[in-house]
């Protein structure tokens, strides 16, 4: 957990007996309360535990963003806050580099690597959970669900309670490592596409392989490994195939598409040499039921306990993140229930983008937390 190796003033270690599933929460049973229970609670007999319950718009929502949001100068605006530089001196120990130099002053070109901007994002994004907690406590205490892109993954379930913030960050680095390797095997890449909604995305990637099979390359692979939002989606797999998907973008209905600038093909079985390095370092790090719901890029459902994330952390890597499915599951309401607050703590405001395409409404009560030096000055 976050708070067991960290300085005991780290945000999660003080907050986690508020968190759902701590003795003394609020919640009936001490159990882990879903959002969708959360915000859809109805007048229940009017048993003592149910009238503890949180109003709906007193919860609130994390999002941690994932690879390619990362920019030299991030984490300047957060090192006046408790905490945070321990958390970077923590990280370069077990990186073995000086992590809080590469994101303050790169170059970009070392920082946009996968074997460091990983490692970049998920300490940067715990760091702003530190700044959060000491502008607004109550939204941390307060919080009923985590979710986090690819990489962010790891950072929400460290927020939760799930991993140990050395051990995850040791994963982290594994997986960058095995992910970059992966990457240098094949040429591949990565094409975000803005389609209609009559795009057919896999009659698409199908053309594209067999365009690849014509030019003699053996297995292609070309398919979506995002979905963003209905006319959002991240296209995966061979260069030749996405420069195919490029030129005849029109035939499919494609808005507009741009080449991604990652090193390899995420999400897709061109990671599968990545997937042995992360499967042998998850079986040493202890893993807990979450104390918040989690929710999964596979399947975008709530984690259930250790085994669960265990696998679902590898299978990550060669399957599509399913974000659009995992905010309608997370922000999921009856009709007249109010949304919960949503922040995204970490570089970048992707996520919010993203989420005002899925759900305006819930995007209405976003806000981001920045972690650059141009931020305003406290209030």
């Amino acid at each position: 957990m976050w708070w067991g190796r960290l300085p005991r003033g780290c945000c999660c270690r003080r907050a986690r007996a508020a968190l759902p599933g701590r003795r003394g929460s609020s919640w009936p049973g001490g159990r882990a309360v879903s959002l969708a229970e959360l915000l859809q609670s109805s007048v229940e007999p009017e048993e003592p535990a149910a009238a503890r319950r949180r109003p709906p718009q007193e919860g609130t929502v994390l999002l941690f963003p994932g690879q390619g949001s990362q920019f030299v100068g991030m984490g300047r605006g957060l090192l006046r806050y408790p905490n945070v530089r321990e958390l970077f001196r923590a990280a370069e120990e077990v990186l073995g580099y000086d992590l809080l130099s590469l994101c303050l002053r790169g170059p970009q070109a070392e920082l946009d690597r996968t074997l460091h901007c990983q490692p970049a994002v998920f300490v940067t994004s715990l760091a702003a959970v530190e700044k959060l907690n000491h502008q607004q406590p109550s939204v941390i205490e307060n919080c009923v669900a985590a979710a986090g892109f690819s990489v962010g993954e790891f950072a929400a379930l460290v927020f939760a309670g799930a991993l140990d913030y050395t051990e995850a960050l040791y994963a982290v680095k594994v997986r960058a490592e095995a992910m970059q390797k992966a990457s240098e095997a094949v040429p591949s890449g990565m094409l975000s596409v803005i389609g209609h909604r009559e795009s057919n995305y896999n009659f698409a990637c199908l053309e594209a392989r067999e365009h690849c099979k014509s030019l003699g390359i053996e297995s292609p692979v070309c398919e979506v490994s995002n979905y963003l939002s209905p006319d959002s989606r991240v296209i995966a797999g061979h260069l030749q195939a996405l420069e195919f998907l490029q030129e005849n973008s029109r035939k499919y209905n494609f808005k507009r598409t741009k080449m991604l600038p990652v090193s390899g093909a995420f999400h897709t079985r061109l990671m599968e040499s990545a997937t042995e390095p992360l499967a042998d370092v998850l079986k040493s790090v202890e893993i807990q039921k979450p104390f918040i719901c989690v929710y999964s890029n596979v399947d975008s459902k709530k984690y259930m306990h250790s085994k669960h994330i265990q696998r679902l952390l590898v299978k990550q890597l060669v399957s599509p993140v399913k974000w659009e499915q995992t905010m309608h599951a997370i922000y999921e309401r009856k009709q007249g229930v109010e949304f919960p607050y949503t922040y995204e703590v970490g570089p970048g405001k992707q996520l919010g983008a993203i989420l005002k395409n899925c759900n305006l409404k819930a995007w209405k009560l976003y806000k981001h937390i920045d972690v650059s030096d141009e931020e305003e000055e406290e209030t």
